[in-house]
């Protein structure tokens, strides 16, 4: 499994994105014993539901890398990816869709106007193109159905969709998840 510098990985809930992202860092963490995996997870729990949840997640991925360390962050996700890259450590970020919902949650007025969301998104894109190592982005593709009733959804979908483009062009790889299967968008030139 050859691992890009920059990675994003997208798809659908269940797709196989995250399963995908912790098989990158096991494979990283092969190589050599040299080399570390750090998992920047974004989600939030706000509800009973979401901590069980996050719980199921830290156990599965326990169980499946468990040589990668985990750092919460819900929203300072540039920061935290300057502090853990290095030439040695591959940072495995999921998800890029938690961490927007952060930043605009909990919507307090028009989403069309985002002013937080475009500085984030841009530190966010000046610390994945700085990034000293290998890093391996985790988001969903939501922009495949129906128009959402509602402007907040509309709004939400369109700042998702202008947040992945950019990512995709920072990223050396791009992967599409579908049914537990990749699909490559983008290689490295």
């Amino acid at each position: 499994m050859s691992i890009a510098r920059r990675e994003l990985i997208l798809g659908g809930q269940r797709s196989g994105k995250s399963r995908r992202g912790e098989q990158l860092a096991a494979a990283w963490l092969s190589q050599s014993p040299a080399h570390r995996a750090v998992l920047v997870a974004t989600a939030h729990a706000h509800d009973d539901e979401m901590r069980a949840r996050i719980e199921r997640h830290r156990n599965d991925r326990a169980v499946r890398v468990p040589a990668m360390s985990t750092v919460e962050e819900s929203i300072a996700l540039a920061q935290v990816i300057r502090q853990h890259a290095s030439p040695e450590t591959l940072v495995l970020v999921d998800c890029l869709t938690l961490w927007l919902t952060n930043l605009l949650m909990p919507v307090s007025g028009p989403m069309d106007a985002m002013p937080l969301v475009d500085p984030a998104v841009d530190d966010l894109l000046e610390a994945i193109k700085g990034s000293a190592g290998p890093l391996v982005l985790v988001g969903n593709e939501i922009g495949l159905g129906v128009i959402p009733l509602g402007r907040e959804v509309r709004a939400f979908v369109d700042a998702l969709g202008r947040l992945n483009q950019e990512v995709a062009g920072a990223c050396d790889r791009v992967t599409m998840m579908m049914a537990g299967l990749p699909m490559t968008l983008k290689e490295p030139e």
